[in-house]
């Protein structure tokens, strides 16, 4: 049995596989319409959730398996303290697979402990969000034919945004590639980022707080929201929420083939003037994220895929 907690849960060959899994889905979906009857995923969603839960219910909908789950911590038996261990064990007795948000990092690490069915992280806390990270692998790769030899911009919320911290850390494993991380002071790259994934890798990366003045450098551009929920105080929320604008006269300075990627929801850090300029991807990443959910519940049970009659995960270690 395997989990996907964090996004080097698998190696770069088991990555580049389910990418081409995803792809597989994406052009031909009908031969995987039946491959989940009668398995059931569990979303334990502790945070609100609008992508992600969507997502994979409608993934695991789509290779005909059936959902169950909750949407907020105030419906489940954490509200009456039920720890995360616990409920794994019992949810592990309702379903073959387990998809879990959750405010705290390490809760879904800490439920694969204890649960008897795979578990994926769908983000906890600002930590990671291993399956998002691979929708931007899949779109990155869609757009620019390749994830190595790229140069490319983080903007915004870099301290709290796991989308960032989970995709850094797949990317170092690619060759040639240099970020450029764009944010305020206070919202800058944590140290253990630079410390366990920069560094020993000697990845190239530069800090600055210039949005126009990197576009013109960047490949690709991962633009991220101010996240109001990480913010003990207010004051610094509405200080700091409109620092970066992209909009259609600033993006006039990148490349005509530069995507902007979003893990969405956006607030107001990417102009509705951006949407129908072919660079935009951020709805192409909401489209990949069904066929990636659907490819890492295929995997994760172990099941084969109809086109090559393989399975894409080895699922003899945890």
């Amino acid at each position: 049995m395997r989990h996907f907690i964090e996004p080097n849960s698998f190696s770069l060959e088991e990555q580049l596989a389910l990418l081409d899994l995803a792809d597989r889905m994406e052009a031909d979906p009908a031969p995987y319409a039946h491959l989940c009857d009668g398995r059931i995923l569990a979303t334990l969603f502790y945070e609100p959730s609008t992508r992600t839960r969507l997502s994979f219910e409608s993934a695991m909908l789509r290779l005909g398996g059936k959902t169950l789950g909750f949407a907020g911590a105030q419906l489940s038996s954490a509200s009456k303290g039920e720890t995360v261990e616990d409920t794994a064990r019992v949810v592990s007795n309702y379903a073959d697979v387990i998809a879990m948000r959750h405010p705290k990092e390490g809760a879904p690490l800490r439920a694969s402990m204890y649960a008897r069915v795979p578990v994926i992280n769908a983000g906890d806390g600002g930590h990671a969000h291993p399956s998002q990270t691979m929708i931007d692998l899949m779109t990155i790769r869609q757009r620019k034919g390749r994830l190595d030899h790229l140069t490319i911009g983080f903007c915004g919320d870099l301290k709290f945004g796991r989308t960032v911290h989970s995709l850094v850390k797949s990317l170092v494993r690619h060759t040639g590639n240099k970020f450029y991380f764009i944010s305020p002071e206070e919202l800058r790259i944590p140290d253990y980022l630079v410390d366990e994934t920069l560094e020993p890798t000697h990845t190239p990366y530069e800090e600055v707080s210039s949005l126009e003045d990197s576009l013109p450098k960047l490949d690709v551009l991962y633009m991220t929201r101010v996240q109001k929920e990480r913010f003990f105080n207010e004051e610094d929320y509405i200080r700091l929420k409109d620092t970066y604008i992209l909009n259609r006269e600033k993006l006039q300075l990148a490349k005509e083939d530069m995507p902007v990627l979003h893990p969405l929801p956006r607030v107001d850090e990417i102009a509705y003037d951006v949407d129908d300029d072919s660079r935009a991807a951020y709805f192409q990443q909401v489209q990949n994220g069904k066929y990636m959910r659907m490819a890492l519940i295929l995997s994760l049970l172990g099941i084969e895929d109809p086109q090559t009659g393989e399975k894409i995960l080895e699922l003899g270690e945890s």
